[in-house]
């Protein structure tokens, strides 16, 4: 009899002398075996087109097993647009993507979905304080303390939490114990590393969750295939004033002071020189490659770089954008604030001259967590970032953001957006301040990640 069968990260498909027609393009032989090998993520698929030819198998792959005796501890009553998104991912087969914005309850919604499939599940989240926000989710929703995966941590229970770096290298191994995936900030899952995390396990129920789903053609195909496709898409717009809060965009131009602007202007001119005189088209995808390879090769590739980072670095950061940061707080004195900002350098020079506490990627957990409390009691109405809050972290619902400079990715302005929308008391609106400054690269920048529905809002 035909059987299948869970080896390091892959399905062998055995007791056969040649591949059934039903599994053509999903299994192959392997030379080095001698058996046909398949995707483990392909599990489902095989089983269905071998029922489908009544093509008798032993299925010893599936080592998961019935949550039947998983119960509420407190009982979710789902919002519309959670049930909506829930219902769609159920009818597609309990496979697919469920775009939500930031703070509509994507983690409340896989617990729903959790409870729907009633298996062993593993969650994939991309840092270590998502990993511990699930793990609390997850012992408030049903009672029970989950499996953790990453931070040193090594525990595998029926529902496990792993950081997809600590999936990555356990995969091989688990990859056959649960029947449910959950890819949380599921953007980040068709990297190159990421991918292996989700196609080494069999789970037959997958489920996507991200407020920014966006991706090349490349990733798009790759989330498809291990995930899914988007089945439910929620904007912004559709639940500001319901269940985030309403709000306001405003773009503030500031202006370059003389001096800034000469040195601004005479580095500009030797970057663009150096990237005329080489063909380098940022138009193209390989276009920053591109412009380093061309730095480390070519005469003037050094001083081009560095007239790279000045230009940047000052439209980034005048003078009259402090002055703008100066004027926004004293307008929102006392309202929950976060100030974002590129990079580290431009966060800790704001944070020094307001006296405000600042969070970047070497703020220590035991310090940021400290901050981000303060920030909650309202003990620090104001905090200053550079990228580090953009996901990944269970921010404090905030009033007013400021956007001192930042990429052209839509999905990190969209983000940054998200993070001032959770409803709070005593909150009518929410407002995000972008500041660019004029007669430089940041306009166009600006356009670029302003490309989104959610900035032609009105209240």
């Amino acid at each position: 009899m035909l059987r299948l069968a869970f080896q390091s990260g892959t399905l062998v498909i055995s007791g056969l002398a040649e591949l059934p027609p039903c599994l053509t393009g999903l299994a192959q032989l392997d030379p080095r075996s001698g058996i046909f090998r398949a995707r483990a993520c392909d599990y489902a698929a095989v089983v269905m087109a071998l029922r489908a030819a009544n093509i008798p198998f032993h299925d010893a792959a599936r080592n998961y097993r019935k949550l039947d005796d998983l119960t509420w501890r407190t009982e979710i009553t789902p919002h519309p647009h959670q049930q909506q998104a829930l219902s769609a991912w159920i009818n597609h087969d309990c496979r697919g993507i469920t775009a939500l914005p930031t703070g509509a309850g994507k983690t409340i919604l896989a617990m729903l979905a959790i409870f729907h499939v009633r298996r062993s599940t593993l969650i994939l989240v991309p840092t270590i304080d998502l990993l511990t926000q699930w793990c609390g989710v997850i012992e408030r929703s049903f009672g029970i303390t989950p499996g953790m995966l990453g931070g040193g941590a090594h525990e595998i229970r029926e529902i496990t939490v792993s950081t997809y770096d600590s999936a990555l290298l356990n995969i091989e191994f688990i990859g056959d114990r649960f029947a449910f995936l959950i890819a949380d900030e599921c953007h980040h899952l068709p990297s190159p590393e990421n991918r292996l995390g989700a196609a080494m396990a069999i789970a037959p129920f997958r489920l996507g969750l991200s407020a920014t789903p966006e991706l090349n053609a490349e990733y798009t195909a790759v989330m498809d295939d291990l995930l899914g496709g988007i089945v439910c898409e929620i904007d912004i717009t559709e639940l500001a004033g319901k269940i985030l809060s309403p709000y306001q965009v405003k773009k503030i131009p500031v202006e370059l002071s003389g001096e800034e602007f000469a040195r601004y202007a005479q580095n500009r001119t030797v970057y663009t020189a150096f990237l005329r005189r080489w063909g380098i088209n940022f138009a193209r995808p390989s276009g920053w490659a591109d412009f380093l390879i061309a730095t480390a090769r070519f005469p003037g590739g050094k001083e081009a770089f560095q007239a790279f980072l000045t230009q940047r670095r000052i439209a980034r950061a005048g003078k009259a954008k402090l002055d703008a940061i100066t004027t926004i707080l004293t307008r929102h004195a006392g309202e929950s604030t976060i100030i974002f900002t590129a990079d580290n350098d431009a966060a800790y020079e704001i944070g020094r001259k307001f006296a405000l506490p600042v969070i970047t990627h070497h703020t220590k957990a035991a310090e940021r967590k400290a901050f981000l409390d303060h920030f909650r009691t309202g003990t620090y109405p104001v905090l200053v970032t550079s990228k580090v809050l953009n996901e990944g972290v269970d921010v404090p619902a905030a009033a007013v953001g400021i956007v001192v400079s930042g990429s052209g990715s839509v999905r990190e302005h969209v983000q940054r957006l998200g993070r001032i929308l959770r409803p709070a008391a005593g909150k009518p609106q929410a407002v995000l301040y972008e500041l660019v400054s004029i007669n430089t690269s940041e306009e166009s920048t600006s356009s670029r990640r302003r490309e989104h529905r959610a900035y032609r809002y009105k209240i």
